[in-house]
């Protein structure tokens, strides 16, 4: 493989440029830095697809996604689960549904309990309010909007059924059904590589090579000195004069460590791959939400609405009335999401029963040396018997909701999936692990805290080494409750804000 011209050095390399990168790099070349962003993919500006908020799905498994694939999920079938990951500047902010959710006061004060003590519900609550533009932050987030009919009469379903109405639920305290907030700008997708980015893109301190996939990270010693990657089949390296942030996500951030030599030496070692710094909490404590649908057919054509997704309310509940955190965020969509062994008709709509505080633990690890080799992702879903119970609750209460006057009533709603396959708690199980989809929500996989396997300290700083931090997703010890897109552009303002202080 051929050397490629190599980048003049920066202060700090920000290694991928999804949700976290972009705000990292923005914020980091506020304070002065010279800043040099990564990303595999493409630029991805112009992209109908998205910038369309309904085109969602057409981007999996398209050329913006890496297109992962769990190995076979023993508690699920056996079968082989796709991960849409961002393989684009924006990340998975251009796949996702570009829903706004802070989570859960509880969840940070958790983090907080585990050893973190700056990142408590007080101390990470304003900066969410650092990034919301209404509160003076960079990212707009629309929350003044007119529904899809369908979803007033999923609301008003819900409220029916015994879910209360909660018109904010990002106070620290989601409970009840609630229309969603949601990163979008006159109808368009809108990213921080929109908002944080976009307004710095010529900024002369600022450089933002696409198509660059890192291999590994190059070290002196123990000092991570700067990254190589390969972009149009020749490989190049670049040197950080200051750090390198990386900012992968929870799948990208391990794996590269794993293969820079930063993970368990009883993985690295037998691959041939010198340790660097041994931790073993590398690619552990895989985490992710869950989502199971509930599909009903409906004599009124719900409608494609224009300038939202189709899910437009979501709700939180718990699954046993003694929690003290909801663990269930179903979501609704105002369409049919038929799984490919289904088939039904085109009007309708879909509950999708979600699990948003999952007890099953999985781990990411390198299938070997090779930086082409599609990494090992086992997030053993449902091996935990108290999330399937809990995933059941959550399609008996959208069942539930779809039997009430708003929706069967005013939309003629039936019940199509899971129907008769989930006549008896055995056969319901058994819908749950042939049906059973990720929402999206990979996190945990360098987790930060005080115990043996954390693998960042309390300022993201990877442990073992210098000059190497770690910025997603992956640095949550345990998963908010909701959708991550939020607390992941908020990890991204607190990583900058301790780098710019030991620069």
């Amino acid at each position: 493989m051929t050397m490629t011209e190599t980048p003049r050095a920066a202060d700090v390399i920000v290694v991928g440029a999804g949700t976290a990168g972009c705000v990292a790099a923005r914020r980091l070349l506020d304070a002065g830095a010279t800043v040099l962003l990564v990303e595999a993919g493409p630029d991805g500006t112009g992209d109908q697809a998205i910038s369309d908020p309904a085109r969602m799905h057409e981007l999996w498994d398209s050329a913006v996604d890496w297109g992962y694939r769990t190995v076979p999920q023993a508690h699920a079938h056996h079968r082989r689960l796709h991960l849409p990951r961002g393989r684009v500047v924006s990340g998975s902010h251009a796949l996702n549904a570009m829903i706004w959710v802070r989570g859960h006061r509880a969840d940070y004060d958790t983090w907080a309990y585990l050893g973190n003590p700056r990142w408590s519900w007080a101390d990470v609550e304003p900066v969410f309010r650092r990034v919301e533009a209404e509160h003076g932050g960079l990212l707009p987030v629309l929350r003044d909007y007119e529904p899809d009919p369908v979803q007033r009469s999923i609301v008003e379903a819900a409220v029916q059924a015994g879910v209360p109405f909660d018109d904010d639920y990002n106070d620290g305290s989601p409970d009840g059904v609630s229309f969603m907030r949601f990163t979008i700008r006159d109808g368009r997708r809108l990213t921080t590589a929109d908002a944080y980015l976009g307004p710095v893109r010529d900024h002369p301190r600022l450089r933002v090579l696409t198509g660059a996939h890192v291999r590994r990270l190059l070290f002196d010693g123990t000092r991570c000195a700067g990254i190589e990657y390969v972009r149009d089949g020749a490989a190049g390296r670049v040197r950080a004069d200051r750090h390198v942030v990386v900012a992968a996500g929870a799948i990208g951030s391990p794996v590269l460590l794993q293969r820079s030599g930063v993970g368990d030496p009883l993985t690295l070692r037998p691959l041939g791959i010198d340790v660097v710094a041994a931790l073993p909490g590398v690619g552990r404590n895989l985490q992710d939400h869950w989502l199971v649908p509930v599909i009903f057919g409906t004599t009124r054509t719900p409608g494609v609405p224009r300038g939202l997704p189709t899910t437009q309310s979501h709700l939180f509940a718990r699954s046993r009335p003694e929690l003290p955190v909801p663990d269930l965020q179903p979501l609704h969509f105002g369409a049919p999401l038929y799984a490919d062994w289904m088939s039904g008709p085109a009007d309708g709509v879909s509950l999708m029963a979600g699990l948003v505080r999952p007890a099953s633990r999985g781990r990411v690890t390198i299938a070997g040396a090779d930086p082409d080799a599609a990494p090992l992702i086992d997030p053993r879903v449902l091996s935990s018997r108290a999330d399937l119970d809990a995933l059941a609750a959550a399609v008996e209460l959208c069942r539930e909701i779809g039997t009430r006057p708003a929706l069967r009533g005013e939309w003629g709603a039936a019940e199509l999936y899971p129907g008769t396959l989930g006549a008896t708690r055995e056969l319901l199980d058994d819908y749950i692990r042939e049906s059973v989809v990720t929402y999206h929500h990979q996190s945990g996989t360098c987790a930060m805290g005080g115990h043996e396997e954390a693998v960042v300290d309390e300022e993201l700083a990877v442990h073992g080494v210098e000059a190497l931090s770690v910025a997603d997703a992956s640095v949550m010890p345990t998963v908010t409750t909701g959708n991550t897109n939020a607390p992941t552009a908020m990890i991204a303002e607190r990583a900058a804000e301790f780098l710019v202080k030991r620069l």
